[in-house]
């Protein structure tokens, strides 16, 4: 089984992996057409798995449904916003520190408890953030930083909707919320900066779709077949694979600094997570 787990995590990894490739690829598009596209494409497998197993649309926590889906927009526009100021890499490192954001969130709003040395950790996580932005040079702060660490705040407000939703929907009807209202949104937003796609650009666009549903579905299966704290960390390949392929593909630099910012964040994370699952 856990075979079989760290297969499917690493097969989303390279999904995700894909799909960052791919957005960063995009520079002619704006944001909004982009984060059309990559909604409308997941929708082509939403709805049909809803609609064959007789799953209500309309979901049960409506408002916390509303409220998780305009989270995970502004996160994921903001996420491909910072990919085209910063290397590819550097982003999803800053992505992931979405769970120190969540436990703050969870403290403040769920009363839930943080174990102390879990602010240790998250702390060495944040350390690396701080690294990235004072010691790179090369980095573009104001911008692509910025976008990168509020994208992961609004993703930690994602955890805790989600948390909140908690069983009363089914996790496709999570998503095709989010997928819905990202495209409508999406779409409008996108309407005065439209770029009319060329050639394969259509097959690029409409891939971001595919990329983003089964990169979710087979992290979401890694976890349901391995234990969490073994299993979660595998995710992280997610950064290797993206620095390996932004280095030959768009031949971006990275310094000894942000490398090191980089592995703080993964280390920190990787640490919390393993904690978590230890008995009190």
């Amino acid at each position: 089984m856990l075979k079989r787990a760290i297969q499917y995590m690493v097969i989303s990894a390279l999904a995700f992996t894909l799909l960052n490739v791919f957005v960063k690829s995009l520079n002619s598009f704006n944001v909004y057409q982009i984060v059309f596209f990559r909604s409308l494409g997941s929708l082509f497998f939403t709805l049909p798995f809803l609609l064959k197993n007789k799953i209500s649309l309309l979901g049960n926590k409506r408002g916390l449904l509303v409220m998780r889906s305009v989270f995970g927009l502004i996160s994921m526009t903001l996420f491909f916003l910072s990919l085209k100021y910063i290397a590819m890499g550097t982003a999803v490192s800053i992505r992931y520190i979405a769970p120190i954001f969540a436990a703050f969130f969870a403290l403040l709003f769920l009363k839930e408890k943080v174990k102390p040395i879990q602010w240790l950790f998250f702390g060495i996580a944040f350390l690396g953030v701080l690294i990235l932005k004072g010691f790179d040079a090369k980095l573009q702060f104001d911008e692509g930083i910025i976008f990168a660490l509020i994208s992961a705040l609004f993703a930690g407000l994602v955890y805790i909707t989600i948390r909140k939703i908690g069983n009363e929907d089914h996790p496709v009807v999570v998503v095709n919320y989010f997928m819905i209202i990202s495209t409508v949104i999406g779409g409008l937003l996108a309407i005065n900066g439209w770029v009319n796609p060329v050639g394969k650009e259509w097959l690029v666009l409409m891939s971001l779709g595919v990329f983003g549903y089964f990169a979710q579905l087979y992290m979401t299966k890694a976890m349901q077949v391995g234990e969490t704290n073994v299993i979660a960390p595998f995710k992280y390949l997610e950064v290797i694979f993206t620095i390996i392929i932004g280095l030959i593909w768009f031949k971006e630099i990275y310094t000894l600094w942000s490398l090191i910012g980089i592995l703080l964040i993964i280390l920190g994370l990787t640490l919390n997570i393993t904690i978590k699952k230890v008995k009190k």
